[in-house]
């Protein structure tokens, strides 16, 4: 593909972005480096990116597609559901558990993603040992 200058701000922008911005928010963050970057050029440079492997999109029911640059290692999320936050994790657990459960089901696993959805504890819920 060729990298257009508003492709590379644009480029600069998802790899900077330590959560996980929508293209209006994209959009954002270009325009205020380069105001000449359009909507549209944000629509169209995320959708190259996401179909050269770039780049993934994820809903995170939140109506809108979020992005993030493919990651060197395997990650999952958490969502919080009151503000819309995202946490990045790994658990080698879970990891293990899907890996059992596709064996058993006769299949081997070469792919999932896994997003958990919740709220944050209250202080009575979380208990003395469990600190946030």
């Amino acid at each position: 593909m060729r990298m257009t200058e508003q492709r590379r701000v644009i480029a600069r922008v998802i790899a900077s972005a330590d959560d996980h911005p929508d293209v209006e928010e994209l959009h954002r963050r270009a325009a205020a480096i380069d105001r000449r970057i359009s909507i549209s050029t944000v629509y169209r440079t995320v959708k190259l990116f996401e179909d050269a492997g770039i780049i993934e999109r994820h809903d995170f029911r939140d109506g809108r597609a979020r992005y993030e640059t493919v990651p060197e290692e395997h990650h999952d999320h958490l969502i919080d559901m009151r503000t819309g936050h995202v946490i990045e994790f790994r658990s080698e657990e879970i990891e293990k558990l899907q890996e059992f459960v596709a064996r058993e089901l006769g299949y081997r696993l070469v792919g999932h993603r896994l997003e958990l959805y919740g709220v944050v504890l209250d202080e009575a819920e979380r208990g003395p040992e469990r600190e946030r």
